[in-house]
């Protein structure tokens, strides 16, 4: 993917909404938006 692109990940597990935006801040990723079992994270790097 492109730097700027953006992935939706879809989890059905609970601890996704803690794990995805904590992974973002781990790999220098930004954690754009999360609504219920979907997630946006935009590639920096």
């Amino acid at each position: 993917m492109a730097i700027g692109g953006v992935v939706r990940v879809l989890a059905d597990d609970p601890a996704a909404a803690n794990d995805i935006p904590a992974w973002c801040r781990m790999k220098g990723q930004e954690f754009v938006a999360g609504h219920g079992h979907t997630f946006d994270v935009r590639r920096v790097s």
